[in-house]
C-alpha cells in the first residue's frame, strides 16, 4: 500500500519500472567488471549497453511471466533475455538473486534518503526562521500541563530546531551504514563469482561492499535505517501534538493556517481544527510499526529465508514515501503557523503572578531563611492567590511575613519578566540560532 498523500519524485522510486531498471543497473555493472577482468566477453557490455538504452520496461509483461515460474528475478530475467537476444545470457552469470535484490534495494533506499534529508534540512529552516522572529515573544511554560514559568515561544521553536538537527545526524548516518550492497552469489562464498567483480561494480553503483554476507545483506543495516526513520517520525508527532494542545481552544496560542475555502466540520461551520497535524500523528504510529517488523526481520534462518522479503515491499515504500509527506506536511504548517502573541500574554497572566512563586523562593532563601521555610511562607501566599482573585504580588506586598525580608524595589524586581529572558540570547548562540545563516 503507498499512500495517496505522496510527493512524485518518491514515489517514482519505488515504481515498479524503476525497481526494474534499478535492477538492470546492477546486472549491467556486474557484466561491466566482468568483462573488465577477462571472466566474459570484453564486448559483451557494449552491446548490452547498446540494446538497453532506451530500454522501456514491460510491467505486465513481466508480472505475466512471474504468475508462471512464481519468481520475481526470474521473470525479470526471462523478460531481459526475450529483449536482449544472445547477449543476454551473460546476464546473472554467476548470482543469486539476493545479489540484484538486496544491491536494488539499497540503490533504492539511498534515493530516498536523499529527499528525506532534503526535507529535514527544509524544516530545519523553517524553525530556525520561526525560532528568530519569536525569540522574546513570552508565553508561559508548562510542567504536567499545568502552568510552570515563563517561557519564549522562540524557545520552543528551538527545541525542536535542534532536534531536528540530530534527526538529520541520524538519518545521514542510517543512510550510510544502509549504502552496502553485495554480488557474493549464493550463500555469500564468491565460489561463482570473484570478490574483484562486486568490488568493481559496486564502485560503479556508488555503493560499498558488504565486508561479508550471507546470501543477503545483513537486516540489522535496514533495522537500524527504519529505526531512524521512526525517530523522526515520533520527532514530528511530538511538533504536532505541540502544535495541537496549544491550539486548543481554551489555549488557542497557535493555529494551522485555515485556508480560504476551507471547512473545519460537516456539521459545526465554527469549526477550525489542526487536521494537518493531526495526519502527521496518525503517521507516526504507522512508522513505528514498521520500525518493528524491520526488527522482526533481523533474525532469518541460516545463511537466508525470505521471510524478511515480503515485509520489505511494503514498509520501505509506505515509511520513506509517509515520512517524506509528514515534513513536507509540517514544514508548510510551521511556514503558516498563526501565533497568537495576546493569548499567549493572557494565558501567562492567567495564575496573576503564581509562575514567579520560585523567584520569591530563592531570594527568602538568600535572605537566610531554609528551604524549608521559605518554601511554606510562598506556598501560603500562592494558597491565597488560588482561592482568591487576588494576584501573588499584591499578596506578597500585604504580607508582613514578606515583607519583613523583602523591600518592595526587590517584590518589584522579582515579578519582572525579564529575569526569565536573560539567558535567551545564551540558548541561541549555543544553538548558532543568531543569524539566518545559522541552519544552512
Amino acid at each position: 500500500m503507498i499512500i495517496r498523500y505522496t510527493r512524485p519524485q518518491m514515489g517514482q522510486i519505488w515504481t515498479e519500472e524503476n525497481k526494474f531498471k534499478t535492477w538492470l543497473e546492477v546486472e549491467l555493472a556486474v557484466v561491466e567488471a566482468q568483462a573488465k577482468l577477462g571472466i566474459i566477453p570484453k564486448d559483451i557490455p557494449s552491446k548490452l549497453r547498446s540494446k538497453t538504452k532506451n530500454f522501456k520496461f514491460d510491467v505486465a509483461r513481466i508480472q505475466e511471466i512471474e504468475r508462471t515460474v512464481k519468481h520475481d528475478v526470474i521473470a525479470f530475467l526471462t523478460y531481459a533475455n526475450e529483449e536482449m537476444g544472445p547477449e543476454g545470457r551473460w546476464i546473472h552469470f554467476g548470482m543469486t538473486s539476493s545479489d540484484v535484490l538486496d544491491t536494488g534495494l539499497a540503490l533504492q533506499i539511498k534515493e530516498a534518503s536523499q529527499l528525506l534529508m532534503g526535507d529535514v534540512k527544509r524544516l530545519i529552516r523553517a524553525l530556525g526562521k520561526k525560532a528568530r522572529a519569536h525569540k522574546f515573544t513570552l508565553m508561559v511554560g508548562r510542567s504536567h500541563g499545568v502552568h510552570a514559568e515563563p517561557i519564549t515561544f522562540g524557545l520552543k521553536m528551538a527545541l525542536f530546531y535542534a532536534e531536528f538537527q540530530r534527526n538529520l545526524e541520524r538519518l545521514e548516518e542510517a543512510a550510510r551504514q544502509i549504502a552496502f550492497g553485495k554480488i557474493s552469489g549464493a550463500v555469500g562464498t564468491f565460489a561463482n563469482i570473484p570478490p574483484e567483480v562486486e568490488e568493481a561494480a559496486l564502485q560503479g553503483l556508488g555503493l560499498e561492499p558488504a565486508p561479508i554476507s550471507t546470501q543477503i545483506i545483513q537486516r540489522d543495516r535496514h533495522a537500524y535505517f527504519m529505526a531512524a526513520l521512526a525517530v523522526t517520525a515520533g520527532s514530528l508527532e511530538k511538533l504536532a501534538t505541540e502544535i495541537r494542545l496549544l491550539q486548543k481552544t481554551e489555549t488557542l496560542e497557535v493555529e494551522e493556517l485555515f485556508a480560504k475555502g476551507q471547512k473545519g466540520s460537516s456539521a459545526m461551520p465554527h469549526k477550525r481544527n489542526p487536521v494537518s497535524c493531526e495526519r502527521v500523528a496518525g503517521l507516526a504510529r504507522l512508522i513505528r510499526g514498521y520500525a518493528q517488523a524491520a526488527l522482526e526481520n533481523q533474525a532469518l534462518w541460516h545463511e537466508r529465508d525470505i521471510t524478511h522479503s515480503s515485509v520489505e515491499r511494503v514498509i520501505f515504500p509506505d515509511a520513506t514515501i509517509a515520512l517524506d509527506f509528514m515534513l513536507s506536511e509540517m514544514t508548510t504548517i510551521i511556514e503558516n503557523l498563526v501565533v497568537n502573541k495576546d493569548n499567549m500574554k493572557k494565558n501567562l497572566e492567567l495564575m496573576r503572578g503564581m509562575v514567579f512563586s520560585q523567584g520569591l523562593l530563592l531570594e527568602l532563601v538568600k535572605k537566610g531563611l531554609t528551604r524549608e521555610e521559605g518554601y511554606k511562607m510562598v506556598q501560603e501566599s500562592a494558597a491565597k492567590v488560588w482561592d482568591k482573585s487576588a494576584d501573588l504580588k499584591s499578596v506578597v506586598l500585604k504580607s508582613a511575613s514578606m515583607t519583613q525580608y523583602l523591600s518592595k524595589k526587590e517584590i518589584e524586581n522579582i515579578f519582572d519578566y525579564d529575569y526569565h529572558t536573560k539567558n535567551v540570547d545564551a540558548i541561541f548562540k549555543r544553538l548558532r540560532l543568531s543569524s539566518e545563516r545559522s541552519e544552512e
